[in-house]
């Protein structure tokens, strides 16, 4: 009787240094921290590696380090010249101060979450469509650094923000297509009267050029036969100047004097 109790309280004594010992030693990875609340009040922070703590009077939550992306889901916006677009993005950030994560926010990813859709929101409803589909660096800026200064408080840092998606609506892509098709059209038409008044010029000067020189006249009507001929034409149409007939003109005027 008396071997039983004494056996049975070694198995009560091992059980419990072995409940004590796995419950004071922690091995914290590289990237992770602990936050050890000894009787309610904060200690300096513990880690990496072997940690010992208290049991029962020391409670201890561990703290990633590691940067965490999270993806901001769809918001409904409306821009500032009035088009309503869905957004979405993602945000990059991680705690540096661990303490502030555990004690100045009760759920720090939750929280970072919520603000991040709420600026979304906001810096959004503030740019007009052109910039958010053409100057999206920018936004991406203002938008990391809104957050960034909401979220300093809690320890968080925020490294970066992007925009990932901008759905448009139908009637919106439609006009867009539109407005695309009317500016090729413009340029199609500024570029053929450019065309148009270099050649004018050209022509222009080209006439200078021959009206000073008669001679050069005579030359290029040859030239244009000869390219007539390569091409082996029955029928030839070649223009006669009228500076060519107007001696013959004069001529028969002064004989009907």
């Amino acid at each position: 009787m008396f071997f039983e109790t004494s056996l049975l309280t070694l198995i009560v004594i091992i059980f419990l240094t072995v409940y004590i010992l796995s419950s004071a030693i922690k091995i914290l990875k590289e990237y992770e921290r602990g936050v050890v609340f000894r009787l309610g009040r904060v200690i300096p922070v513990k880690g990496p590696g072997l940690v010992l703590i208290w049991p029962v009077i020391d409670k201890m939550v561990k703290v990633s380090l590691r940067i965490v992306t999270m993806d901001v889901p769809a918001q409904d916006v409306i821009t500032k010249d009035n088009v309503s677009v869905k957004v979405n993005a993602v945000v990059y950030f991680r705690p540096i101060d661990p303490v502030k994560a555990v004690t100045a926010v009760e759920d720090f990813y939750y929280a970072t979450s919520q603000i991040a859709q709420t600026t979304l929101r906001s810096i959004l409803g503030q740019s007009e469509l052109q910039d958010l589909l053409t100057n999206r660096e920018q936004i991406n800026a203002e938008l990391q650094k809104v957050i960034d200064s909401q979220t300093e408080p809690w320890g968080i840092k925020v490294t970066a923000v992007e925009v990932k998606n901008v759905d448009l609506p139908q009637e919106m892509l439609r006009a867009m297509a539109r407005q695309a098709e009317a500016e090729r059209e413009r340029r199609a038409k500024i570029i053929h009267a450019e065309g148009e008044l270099q050649a004018a010029e050209k022509l222009t000067e080209a006439a200078r050029i021959i009206s000073s020189e008669p001679a050069a006249l005579q030359l290029r009507y040859l030239q244009t036969l000869k390219e007539i001929a390569s091409e082996k034409n029955s029928t030839i149409l070649f223009p006669l100047p009228i500076d060519l007939i107007t001696p013959f003109m004069e001529l028969i005027s002064r004989g009907k004097k």
